[in-house]
């Protein structure tokens, strides 16, 4: 969004992780602090850096808005972990809220198709029943409570499959192990949509900036995915395919033969209508996304 970098002054705890680290590409006048620059959980230093926030923004006549990309995101670890994983994903959520409240500063948090249960057969719409499965699921939706309930301006952004040029995500993962193996298995019945994290980046900056000129959503939780939906199978193939690796190398399993730790949603697609509805710009298709990652 033209014009963005003049009139915002943002703050992205969490600015070290892929989706952090791309708001900081494409807002380089952001305050990207890593957790350990800013631990979500503790009060005083939230507390601290919202206040330079709003400070910041008074003094130079922008608006300020925080995004927070602070997240356990290690599904798998967090079902023996759930305390640690609430203390990140519930607990810093409400301290986020509490101080952006009392400073009169928007709050953009962003979720994940985790909170449902994956039973459905059409895309989730933001006022659907939750239902996670495991642990990570759980915590997260007691974070989207937590802004629910503080009273704080915030917007809750549900979002799913997110990979990006840092830390660990399946295209990345894809990448090692097509150099690794001969052939791969990957499961075919669990369905979502691949978000590239810049493509996100993006479209949060431009709900930013729709808040900041008081314009921000009637609607307090919204989806915004890559379009379309494919498989975990299906997506491994596209990322074969895009590395010059023959697709056919790729085989699909059920989630049955490939276990995991934690329970995933069978269908984890997020219907990205409130977006539109909220006039904000639909994220491009998954595959042409992923052609573009690559492509960078």
């Amino acid at each position: 969004m033209r014009g963005r970098e003049r009139v915002l002054s943002i703050l992205v705890p969490g600015g070290s992780g892929q989706l952090g680290q791309d708001l900081a590409a494409l807002a380089p006048e952001a305050a990207t602090p890593s957790s350990s620059e800013l631990n979500v959980r503790d009060t005083g230093q939230v507390v601290a850096a919202v206040t330079e926030l709003a400070d910041r923004a008074r003094a130079t006549g922008t608006s300020p808005v925080v995004i927070n990309a602070a997240a356990y995101t290690a599904v798998d670890a967090a079902e023996t972990d759930e305390e640690r994983a609430f203390a990140v994903n519930a607990d810093g959520p409400r301290v986020l809220a509490a101080a952006c409240s009392s400073r009169g500063v928007p709050l953009i948090h962003v979720s994940t198709d985790y909170v449902f249960a994956g039973d459905a057969t059409s895309p989730y719409e933001p006022g659907d029943l939750l239902g996670p499965l495991n642990a990570y699921g759980r915590t997260k939706a007691a974070g989207e409570d937590a802004l629910l309930g503080s009273g704080a301006r915030s917007w809750i952004v549900r979002t799913s499959w997110v990979y990006g040029k840092t830390g660990a995500n399946f295209v990345k993962t894809m990448a090692r192990l097509e150099k690794e193996r001969e052939e791969l298995s990957v499961v075919d019945d669990q369905t979502g949509s691949p978000t590239w994290s810049r493509d996100l980046a993006a479209g949060l900056l431009e709900l930013a900036g729709r808040i900041a000129a008081g314009e921000g959503p009637s609607q307090r939780v919204l989806h915004c995915t890559g379009g379309g939906s494919t498989t975990w199978f299906g997506f491994a193939k596209a990322i074969f395919a895009e590395l010059g690796a023959d697709p056919a190398r790729v085989k699909p399993c059920t989630t049955a033969e490939f276990p995991r730790p934690a329970a995933r949603p069978a269908y984890g697609v997020l219907s990205n209508a409130s977006w539109r509805e909220a006039g904000l710009t639909p994220l491009r298709d998954w595959s042409d996304a992923l052609k573009a990652y690559f492509a960078s």
